[in-house]
């Protein structure tokens, strides 16, 4: 039999990993949280995709049916309680893990703020209308900035629970944009400027993300950029290292 390998979480470096492994003897299960993060991933012979929130229940069951030699948690990283999660499962099922981490961006001319209250905290005081970048989930922490109906432009992703939540918030539908990232400078640059913002809201989505390019708009657009920080996680291994570790102990079809 072959080895199986379990990936959690639909983020770019996570759908790499997903591309490095098609070749390698082994069977790969992931799983995603949504049915839109599945249509993102492409088939392979492989895979075995899985569309589904997990609580540690569900992750420890999964661990003992399918025996994975290797967990790889590639999760976003805001997703904090999901991380805990998997390593509470894998600690308890005895499950060989490794975190994938997202190192943050290098710091520049912008301001970071530690949570979402502080962002609204500053945005009541100043003027000038807002690019929100944060995602949907965050979404009605925003609705006590003042007037955010009138000052609030956003970018979610293009899945219909998203639209939902922003619309039912009470935000107009004119200043919602549902794209798929990561963006570059320029598409940064255009929205900025169409919405006429004062301000950009993001989070540190490191480079893999879209951050540099996030920065490097806000300057080009004359925009203040508030980031939404995060801790450098203190173990687990960038995208490079996990591939040396896989071809280290997987050797590739060939």
């Amino acid at each position: 039999m072959k080895p199986v390998i379990w990936l959690i979480g639909g983020t770019s470096e996570g759908r790499l990993l997903i591309k490095e492994l098609a070749d390698y003897p082994v069977e790969l299960y992931v799983s995603v949280a949504t049915e839109y993060g599945a249509e993102l991933i492409e088939a392979q012979a492989n895979l075995h995709l899985l569309a589904e929130r997990m609580d540690e229940a569900a992750m420890c069951a999964f661990i003992r049916q399918h025996k994975p030699e290797l967990v790889i948690d590639a999760t976003h990283p805001y997703a904090t309680i999901v991380t805990a999660t998997i390593k509470a499962a894998c600690a308890k099922e005895t499950a060989s893990y490794v975190r994938l981490v997202r190192p943050v961006g290098e710091r520049g001319s912008y301001t970071v703020l530690n949570d979402f209250t502080e962002a609204v905290d500053l945005l009541n005081q100043v003027k000038g209308k807002i690019f929100l970048t944060t995602g949907s989930k965050n979404l009605r922490d925003f609705t006590s900035v003042q007037d955010y109906a009138e000052r609030i432009a956003l970018r979610i992703l293009p899945m219909e629970d998203s639209l939902h939540t922003a619309l039912s918030l009470g935000y107009k539908p004119a200043n919602i944009v549902c794209m798929q990232g990561p963006f570059s400078k320029e598409m940064n640059v255009a929205t900025l400027r169409k919405f006429g913002c004062s301000f950009m809201v993001t989070k540190d989505s490191g480079s893999v993300g879209g951050f540099t390019e996030k920065v490097e708009a806000a300057t080009a657009a004359g925009a203040h950029l508030i980031v939404i920080g995060r801790a450098q996680e203190e173990q687990g291994l960038e995208y490079n290292a996990v591939v040396n570790l896989l071809r280290t102990t997987y050797k590739k079809e060939p």
